[in-house]
């Protein structure tokens, strides 16, 4: 079985990471030497235990952290030349970090406001993205007023105002209540495969953090396993099954079976040991046979 294309996938890398490591001013190597290649496109998870470097890592490509050592490329240019290129960036983080005092409409329009958008363009790209997340109503609200769920789509709301080629989520989701949870997934999933970047690029390409198998499997076109001390890849595993993703995906045996091989790599990275991969579905690249 091959692995489904990517909605509005492009020849070659989006981002590449070219023997980063990162070591903190206090000696803690938070990564060992990484090496990894995401397509455009692409929707890949970053999984591990708590302290591998997955956050690290996001913060790396998003330019935010310098490698200690090593390189990375985002579209064959270095990270901080990316604008160069008609391309974005943009970060959604744990918690939503909203202005208290703005309103959702204003707390949106930010990143346009520190751009110098003209104020209609800004506007109108306000209401469309509010649109995407179902938050029209809302525009005016305060973000006291809103559940944790609902300032959640203001964050990514705000990021998608920007209309980013490459859409960075750190664990976006892990304080929410489970149902939820599962609601934004599937929400963000139809966000990828309908997004269209800033420079005509036919594909969002998303690098999503989390703790969570289910999540991951459900979400991923590939799902990296990291471990801990020092942080690095251990396992690659393409998530190759067809999109849309539905609930009964969630309860068949083939997706019980990638989280069973995930499962088995956490284990291997949380006790720090390499070992051999268990079963995956036929059919997907690395799997055991």
């Amino acid at each position: 079985m091959n692995a489904p294309p990517a909605p509005g996938a492009t020849a070659g890398a989006a981002i590449e990471v070219l023997a980063a490591r990162m070591t903190y001013p206090d000696g803690t190597q938070a990564l060992e030497p990484v090496d990894l290649r995401i397509e455009a496109g692409e929707f890949v998870t970053l999984l591990g235990p708590s302290g591998c470097g997955k956050s690290t890592l996001l913060k790396l490509i998003a330019g935010l952290l310098e490698p200690s050592a090593g390189q990375l490329r985002l579209w064959q240019g270095p990270v901080g030349e990316l604008e160069r290129t008609g391309r974005r960036l943009a970060f959604v983080f744990q918690s939503p970090t909203l202005m208290p005092w703005a309103s959702v409409q204003e707390n949106v329009r930010l990143p346009l406001d520190l751009a110098a958008v003209a104020r209609p363009d800004a506007d109108a790209r306000v209401d469309g993205a509010l649109r995407l997340v179902g938050l029209e109503r809302f525009a005016r609200a305060l973000p006291r007023t809103l559940s944790g769920g609902m300032q959640m789509r203001v964050s990514i709301a705000r990021s998608l105002v920007t209309r980013p080629d490459l859409l960075l989520m750190d664990e976006p989701f892990g304080a929410l209540d489970e149902i939820t949870r599962q609601k934004l997934d599937a929400e963000l999933l139809d966000l990828w495969r309908g997004g269209r970047g800033a420079a005509g690029a036919p594909g969002l390409t998303i690098v999503f953090v989390t703790h969570s198998i289910h999540e991951a499997v459900f979400l991923s076109t590939r799902v990296i396993m990291m471990a801990a001390r020092p942080g690095r890849v251990i396992d690659d595993v393409p998530i190759e099954e067809p999109y849309p993703r539905t609930p009964e995906f969630a309860l068949s045996p083939r997706f019980g079976l990638y989280a069973r091989r995930l499962q088995e790599s956490l284990l291997r990275a949380s006790e720090g040991t390499p070992g051999a991969p268990g079963p995956a579905p036929s059919g997907a690249t690395g799997a055991a046979s």
